[in-house]
């Protein structure tokens, strides 16, 4: 170890630094509390019938490739019968895979060879809302018992045909008429989707059964969807006005009355007592739940326990930080206040977990500069908890965000029409995975795939970053290998804004404090400079060595460097699949910089 005292990653936006006494392997731990869980879109993924929809055998068939990035687990969309309205968040059969993505049988064998691997399936499950094709409903709308209060029915306002003023998620009234129950129903999101009402103890009896239903079968896990939508005030009280400028948006009033309820909680807390049943009585590996709500913090923390923790609830919640409180013009001190605030205000003795992205927001590429990608990527790998990841993030996949209006599908976008769609619309982080460089990225075989194909595939696709010295994929499977180090599993976390632009975070052991790595981004487009020690006392003087570099960094791994007069380089625009040369991509020039 002559030369130099410690151990240094650097990249473009990047650093790592380790003491030359690195931590030793993870200790025993719950497979999820450290999990980097992938989320597959399946409908993009990979098609094995050529009909242009991805599949579950589609999954199946690419289990190895998670295996060999790294992956723990992952989270699929949904795949359960559904007329498709809003892309299998209508469900009509919770017990039955859609056709569209396979059969039952075809499930239980991903299951079964995921088990084979190590790698955990975790569903979504949606209870928020049911398809109007459901069994449930349709016995609902004629009013039968016991189902004629299994949805939020309302008569309306005492003028007739007039509904009530609640606007939909997805544009537009919330509220739709029936003519054969003669009353409307609630939808807060397509009109398609009626909301289910949980007031009545057996819709909550209704899911517990679909729970247990897939554990048996070999489910890891549940993420739970808009949950905060789940209960709405009892009285129908209208809610104020909030924004008036739009009266058919759903900003248009302030939501204190059909979103964030207390009693939402309580209906967590019992079905994490349903999973935590099942385990016990079945000697399984741990199943988990996770909850997606887009509320405020405080909210969104209730959801790990009740305030004097006698109740356990979700084993977390997304956090969303990263997707909606930061974004490419973020510096340094908001990257620390936003980071920090949040394990700040962890409830203690629980899992935190980062949300990168997912099929409802726009890719990391587009939200924070296709310049940033390893920067983010890595930064995820590198905090503490669960890293949640969503497929193609992996090789840099960006937004096809001048996808033709006649080519979009999802309703939040069709609603508001072909000015406005562009905008509002998810299709274009949903576009089918970049494999290679063959006919329609090797998603499928078929003439037309489900949505389009990102029209620059073949310069950027899995097959050329494998094929390349450096690409974001490497990038990104080599910050899975360090995460692996107990230092990032177990370490704590101490972070500084160093300039303005330069954000670092140090994690060590607390047992050891020679055992660390150091993280370092510049998310400006200046060179700076900084010291290391900084960060972390412990350093000592003289030369540190690079551990990663991002695909545009000036070092090299393995590289030496002096600790107090460190280089932080800016982003650049680079492609993923061609360092070194310079592409043009519209009117955007791309290069090393």
């Amino acid at each position: 170890m002559s030369g130099w005292k410690c151990l240094l990653a650097v990249a473009c936006t990047v650093g790592f630094l380790a003491s030359s006494t690195r931590g030793q392997n993870q200790t025993d731990t719950d497979w999820w509390k450290t999990a980097v869980l992938y989320q597959i879109y399946p409908r993009s993924f990979y098609d094995t019938d050529g009909n242009g929809v991805g599949d579950i055998r589609g999954v199946t068939a690419k289990l190895q490739y998670l295996k060999d990035t790294g992956i723990d687990a992952t989270w699929l969309s949904p795949i359960f019968q559904s007329p498709q309205r809003d892309f299998g968040y209508d469900v009509s059969d919770f017990l039955q895979v859609d056709p569209l993505f396979g059969t039952n049988g075809d499930l239980e064998e991903l299951f079964g060879e995921a088990r084979k691997l190590g790698l955990k399936i975790v569903l979504d499950f949606v209870p928020n809302h049911s398809s109007n094709e459901h069994w449930w409903f349709v016995q609902s709308e004629l009013g039968v018992e016991p189902y004629r209060d299994y949805y939020v029915w309302h008569p309306g306002r005492p003028v007739p045909g007039q509904a009530r003023p609640d606007n939909s998620v997805f544009y537009g009234s919330a509220w739709e008429w029936s003519e054969i129950r003669q009353e409307y129903y609630l939808h807060q999101f397509e009109v398609g989707q009626p909301d289910l009402n949980y007031r009545n103890p057996r819709v909550i009896e209704e899911f517990d059964n679909i729970l247990r239903f897939w554990m048996e079968r070999g489910a890891s896990g549940f993420r739970v969807d808009a949950i905060n939508h789940m209960f709405e005030d009892a009285l129908f009280r209208d809610e104020p006005i909030n924004d008036p400028s739009d009266p058919l948006s759903y900003g248009y009033t302030h939501h204190i009355y059909t979103n964030n309820l207390l009693e939402t909680y309580d209906v967590i807390g019992h079905w994490r007592k349903v999973i935590d049943e099942f385990v016990e009585q079945t000697g399984s590996d741990a199943i988990i739940m996770l909850t997606e709500a887009y509320t405020s913090m405080d909210m969104v923390l209730r959801f790990y326990q009740s305030d004097d923790g006698s109740e356990q609830r979700a084993h977390f919640p997304f956090n969303f930080v990263l997707l909606g409180e930061l974004n490419g013009d973020s510096n340094a001190r908001d990257f620390k206040y936003v980071i920090d605030r949040w394990l700040e205000n962890l409830p203690r003795g629980k899992v935190t977990n980062w949300v990168l992205g997912n099929h409802d927001q726009p890719r990391v590429g587009s939200r924070y500069g296709e310049e940033r990608i390893d920067a983010m990527n890595v930064l995820l790998m590198t905090l503490p908890g669960v890293a949640v990841t969503y497929n193609g993030e992996e090789i840099g996949m960006v937004d096809y965000r001048d996808m033709a209006w006649e080519d979009s599908l999802d309703p939040q976008g069709c609603n508001v029409g072909p000015e406005l769609y562009k905008w509002k619309s998810r299709d274009p982080q949903r576009t089918p995975f970049q494999w290679d460089d063959t006919h329609n990225a090797g998603f499928s075989t078929a003439n037309r795939t489900w949505l389009p194909v990102y029209p620059y595939y073949r310069q950027s696709n899995l097959r050329k970053q494998l094929e390349s010295d450096r690409s974001h994929y490497q990038v990104y499977t080599e910050a899975i290998k360090l995460r692996r180090d107990r230092v990032f599993r177990e370490g704590a976390f101490r972070s500084r804004a160093l300039t303005e632009q330069v954000y670092g975070f140090v994690r060590y052991l607390k047992e050891d404090r020679s055992a660390f790595f150091i993280v370092l981004i510049n998310l400006g487009n200046q060179m700076a400079v900084v010291d290391l020690h900084d960060l972390h006392d412990s350093i000592g003087d003289g030369e540190v060595r690079v551990f990663l570099v991002g695909t545009a960094s000036r070092y090299k791994v393995n590289q030496t460097v002096e600790a107090t007069q460190l280089l932080v380089g800016p982003p650049r625009m680079v492609w993923s699949d061609s360092f070194g040369s310079s592409r043009t991509c519209g009117s955007v020039r791309w290069g090393m910089g």
